[in-house]
């Protein structure tokens, strides 16, 4: 399957009912506000799997479990031409997960992997099941010593595959479709070995026509390397030397014993992550990065990768970009596999955060020139391809939406296909072409639909409803009305952003103003349900809540996009302040009682509101720099840091990086804040918020660091998010509103204690 975008209000309008005002008041008092806990136990549906004959849809619903700190999901059934009222639930496994499942040929099982009969030194291990979809028992029919990792069935149907072994030696393992059909006992449904290579198996899938199987492996192993980590020597070497990683291949076809692994690429300047296949089988596109220990490192963004062409039938390799710097997306090929196309910036000569075109060429054109394609002031790029190869549909933002665009390839004209006041994606599956459409507007949460035409995207009714995991949220909690606003900026420029009103809002009332940044800064908050870190709770506390677009977010054209290039926080910071100053001047918000928040590059924000005003009461910094000449050598990435701050090395020029650092002006700071971090953040390291809460400490400001445990960029676990949460209301509601109350881990523990019980979801169906 591959992605793409979102519709708009005109095209709503005949759809929607006015609600006389009374009523609509009426309705809201009889629901309650949104809590944080709420927030935590939104369910979600995912891994969607499409029956051969498309009328099918088999999901995987995920339902939080607040007792034990996890999740928990089951798998469901819903037909893709009558929709929600059809849902069947296939799995009822309270304690153990279901997940990814996958229709057998013809459609009369499906597959999917469980953790039901898991060891309990080993509780999460997962192995594959079958089941019919009228119902019936699970059957196993893996039984991996160390559970399965990954699987795929075969296009042609007569094979499974998986994976499965220790880390960094797993295997690639098959089973006749046949059989496990014809319901061959577990004990007699050995898997046969497909691979027993010295490096294990990495990233692999089955080609086209089912007959061989690609797969990405290390060249060698360090065993030293590897008895070292087994004996607990545990130190981690920052970008340690790693082994080239080569693309080989197993031919099914060939008997039993002759089915060795090929190597498919030779060369030791390159590295191969990850690659993609020709409807015809016969080529290959992978991206190949630099063998250098210092540009393999993922988070770079890719940009130390080139795209890279293997012909199965010659061997041949051709080399079709060199622009070290420059990321270029995943090689895709039409359906009649001869013309390829990826996606990568319009100016390939530097690194640049330029929008991104759509560059093809005939497959056969060795050497030849690509054409480069798009005319919208925003990012274009490959979702898929018309079956006549004459369009490419795919997702893009468009101001405080996602909409769904496409692109002629002969002109390079963009259309937009849709036209909604939402966020929205679509796919399409490779096999029936039936169109998958995950939606969020303001009052829906994530639900997915289904069309079975690609001109039946526009036209809202005529979507099937294939899910509704969160029919608690419409029935029982009042929302603020969500808009998409638009203000003047200091220096003439329009500026977007998402407007949340509060819960019972009365024009002409005076209300609090909580303003939300959001991270990136190359993103966008969108009309779609409750982001803003959870806005509607402010909502429902009486807040009006603030979501800026500011210079250097994403979907307001390439200028916009690029406007904090070489002066990174004053024409965001004046985006920000004057979308302020337009609703105090509506008279919607107190300017006496204002809070800023923010995680990433909004935690830099609101580091630089910190030292650059005292009009806010309460600040709340995620995740921010205070810096930059110390996060540079600190984080995980530095090339899009060094583009940001004018382009040179700070070693070259600490001024620039210097005068950009809030940390230099932090005498000016007055405000109360608070501050967020995860202890092994990798991105925007944890002695940022160490170094600013020092500072603050010292000069006498109210401040509180809270650091939590774990090596993600976000808060990892549930529970402190929840404290993150919990703990950041209460700061705001006590310096900005003077509730007289600080945070106490009463009202977190209170919160935990008056949770109701999990219970499966009530799905309409037969």
């Amino acid at each position: 399957m591959t992605a793409v975008r979102p519709l708009r209000a005109a095209m709503l309008a005949p759809l929607l009912t006015l609600i006389p005002c009374a009523l609509a008041v009426a309705q809201n008092a009889a629901k309650r506000p949104m809590s944080w806990m709420d927030q935590q136990r939104v369910r979600s549906a995912g891994a969607p799997a499409i029956s051969p004959d498309g009328r099918w849809v088999l999901y995987a619903l995920t339902t939080p479990d607040w007792k034990d700190a996890r999740t928990q999901s089951d798998v469901y059934l819903v037909s893709a031409e009558q929709g929600l009222a059809t849902t069947r639930q296939l799995t009822f496994t309270r304690d153990k997960n279901e997940s990814t499942p996958r229709w057998l040929p013809g459609g009369q099982a499906f597959v999917f992997a469980s953790n039901r009969e898991a060891p309990t030194a080993q509780p999460t291990q997962m192995q594959l099941y079958v089941m019919r979809p009228d119902g019936g028992e699970a059957r196993r029919i893996t039984d991996a010593k160390d559970g399965v990792s990954t699987y795929a069935v075969a296009r042609d149907g007569s094979s499974l595959v998986y994976r499965s072994g220790k880390s960094d030696e797993e295997q690639l393992y098959t089973l006749a479709v046949r059989d496990i059909l014809a319901g061959t006992p577990v004990d007699s449904l050995k898997a046969a070995p497909l691979t027993k290579h010295a490096t294990g198996v990495g990233t692999w899938q089955f080609s086209p026509d089912s007959k061989r199987i690609y797969f990405v492996t290390a060249d060698t192993v360090d065993k030293d390397e590897k008895a070292r980590v087994e004996k607990k020597f545990t130190v981690n070497v920052r970008n340690a030397e790693a082994p080239v990683a080569s693309l080989w291949a197993v031919d099914l076809t060939a008997p039993g014993a002759a089915r060795a692994a090929t190597r498919l690429t030779r060369e030791t300047t390159y590295s191969v992550v990850s690659f993609t296949t020709s409807d015809d089988s016969r080529y290959i596109g992978f991206t190949g990065v630099a063998n250098n220990r210092y540009k393999r490192n993922i988070t770079e963004q890719g940009i130390y990768g080139d795209a890279y062409l293997l012909d199965t039938q010659s061997g041949a390799v051709e080399r079709l970009t060199n622009n070290e710097e420059i990321a270029e997306s995943a090689l895709s090929f039409s359906p009649d596999s001869k013309t390829m196309a990826f996606s990568a910036s319009t100016d390939m000569t530097a690194y640049n955060m330029r929008n991104t075109r759509v560059y093809v060429r005939a497959v056969a054109d060795k050497g030849g020139v690509w054409r480069k394609l798009g005319d919208l002031d925003g990012d274009v790029s490959v979702g898929w391809w018309a079956r006549d190869g004459k369009t490419i549909y795919f997702n893009e933002g468009l101001k405080a939406t996602n909409q769904l665009f496409s692109l002629d390839v002969e002109s390079g004209a963009v259309k937009p296909m849709t036209n909604l006041p939402a966020s929205l994606t679509v796919s399409e599956d490779d096999d029936t072409h039936r169109l998958l459409i995950n939606y969020s507007d303001p009052t829906t949460p994530p639900t997915l639909f289904t069309v079975g035409a690609l001109a039946d995207v526009a036209t809202r009714s005529k979507w099937v409803t294939l899910t509704d995991p969160n029919p608690w949220i419409r029935e029982q909690i009042a929302l603020g009305e969500e808009t998409e606003i638009t203000w003047t900026s200091k220096d003439g420029k329009s500026v977007g952003g998402v407007l949340v009103k509060p819960v019972g809002y009365v024009p002409g009332k005076k209300y609090p103003l909580l303003v939300a940044i959001h991270g990136g800064p190359a993103a966008a908050d969108l009309l779609s349900f409750n982001g803003g870190y959870g806005a509607q709770t402010y909502a429902g506390q009486g807040w009006i809540i603030l979501q800026p677009n500011y210079r250097g977010s994403t979907n307001y054209g390439e200028a916009h996009k690029n406007g904090i290039v070489g002066n990174y926080f004053a024409p965001g910071y004046d985006d920000i302040m004057t979308g302020v100053d337009a609703l105090i001047a509506k008279g919607m918000v107190d300017s006496t009682k204002m809070g800023v928040l923010g995680w990433s590059a909004g935690g830099h924000w609101s580091n630089w509101i910190l030292t650059h005003t005292n009009r806010f009461k309460g600040i709340s910094s995620g995740a921010g720099t205070s810096n930059w000449i110390s996060m540079y050598a600190q984080s995980d990435v530095q090339r899009n840091r060094q583009y940001y701050l004018g382009n040179k090395l700070p070693y070259d020029n600490f001024d620039a990086y210097w005068n950009q650092s809030p940390i230099k002006y932090i005498k000016n700071a007055k405000t109360p804040t608070m501050i967020h971090v995860v202890d092994g953040d990798p991105r925007v390291p944890s002695p940022q918020s160490i170094e600013l809460h020092m500072a603050l400490k010292r000069l006498g400001v109210p401040t509180e660091l809270f650091m939590y445990p774990g090596f993600s960029h976000g808060i990892p676990d549930a529970r402190n998010r929840l404290v993150k949460s919990e703990a950041e209301m209460a700061w705001m509601n006590y310096w900005v509103l003077g509730s007289g109350t600080k945070f106490s881990w009463r009202e977190v523990l209170k919160t935990l204690e008056d949770a109701p019980a999990e219970t499966k979801p009530t799905i309409r169906g037969p």
